[in-house]
């Protein structure tokens, strides 16, 4: 056509640059060589890669120093435990010169009658120990019980023998027992018990294990 050289014959189009390409490959070359060097890093003495293993760390507060067991009807073996939690046989004593304590733990199973019926769980004595210069009230008294690693809160049980809270007053330098059951299945021996003497005093917590 009017106006365009002829191309000399066997003449080809100027070729598109490869530049773009040469960098992708080399970046790729790099990605490669650093797989590559990790792999070899965390292979094993046969040269197959091995995962790196998974470590888990847990801590039980307490619960390891607790007492190994202790047989029934008898007192656990005295050992404190971390964070003021006290033992099943130790005592707590408030400025007030009030003491708590916790004995004869004894396995039962709830009869008939019992609420809830049917049901294992440990029976023990809450004994209060008044040494102040006035009577106390011990109507307001909590107590409330778990069980198990996991803390699982144990039902209060009502049965023969076990009237739950006292109806009478602590009075100045005299002591009163209330016999006190909360479940406790057969395979855990794990047990935390809280008491509050009042509204006004702290919760004792005690903790340790029972046969």
């Amino acid at each position: 056509m009017p106006g365009f050289p002829p191309q000399p014959p066997g003449s080809q189009p100027p070729k598109k640059s490869r530049t773009n390409a040469v960098i992708i490959g080399s970046a790729a070359a790099v990605v490669a060589a650093v797989v590559t060097t990790g792999v070899a890093l965390s292979a094993g003495g046969d040269g197959e890669a091995k995962a790196a293993p998974t470590v888990t760390v847990t801590k039980t507060v307490g619960a390891e120093d607790a007492a190994e067991g202790a047989d029934e009807g008898s007192e656990p073996a005295a050992e404190s435990t971390d964070d003021g939690v006290l033992s099943l046989d130790d005592t707590m004593t408030y400025d007030s010169d009030v003491q708590i304590s916790l004995s004869s733990f004894q396995r039962e199973v709830s009869g008939e009658y019992a609420s809830p019926e049917n049901t294992p769980y440990i029976k023990f004595t809450v004994k209060i120990v008044n040494s102040s210069d006035s009577t106390l009230d011990p109507t307001a008294m909590t107590v409330s019980c778990a069980y198990g690693q996991d803390g699982k809160e144990s039902e209060i049980v009502f049965d023969e023998g076990i009237d739950g809270f006292p109806d009478t007053q602590v009075l100045a330098g005299r002591s009163l027992s209330v016999t006190w059951g909360c479940e406790l299945p057969k395979k855990e021996s794990l047990l935390q018990v809280e008491v509050s003497p009042d509204y006004e005093m702290d919760t004792a917590i005690f903790l340790g294990k029972v046969k």
